[in-house]
């Protein structure tokens, strides 16, 4: 142990070493050059051509109200808890399936909404919608 003037052999080396660097550098080439050539390979087909348009069959939807008394509309026309089921079965077994689109008014209580939704269910429709006006004070 000297407590001089430091040897040169201790002196800090201030260059970085190239060497790993230039290998890394080297790797990256090469993979970049095996995996350039898989991905632009495609498989080139000379198509037919035909002008189609998709079939967008649009299920038609059914109008049923109830008004604050509870009495139920079926597009229109009152029906009583029988006739409602009967209409809600036929209209499930359509292909595609109507939408129910429910039009409840204001002051209606939420039992005769809920009784109605739950003739729907257990007679297999499945899309419900509820129907409200805009709001105009906006």
């Amino acid at each position: 142990m000297s407590f001089g003037a430091p040897d040169k052999d201790d002196d800090v080396m201030s260059e970085i070493n190239m060497t790993p660097l230039v290998d890394v550098m080297l790797v990256l080439l090469i993979i970049f050059i095996i995996t350039v050539p898989v991905i632009n390979h495609a498989v080139k087909l000379d198509l037919p051509r035909a002008a189609s348009q998709p079939n967008d069959v649009k299920p038609s939807h059914i109008d049923v109200s109830i008004d604050s008394n509870g009495v139920i509309s079926w597009g229109g026309t009152a029906v009583d808890e029988q006739a409602l089921k009967d209409r809600i079965s036929t209209a499930a077994a359509q292909s595609p399936q109507p939408e129910l689109h429910l039009r409840a008014d204001r002051k209606t209580p939420y039992e005769n909404v809920a009784r109605l939704m739950s003739a729907a269910q257990t007679g297999g429709l499945n899309k419900i919608g509820f129907v409200t006006e805009p709001d105009a004070s906006r």
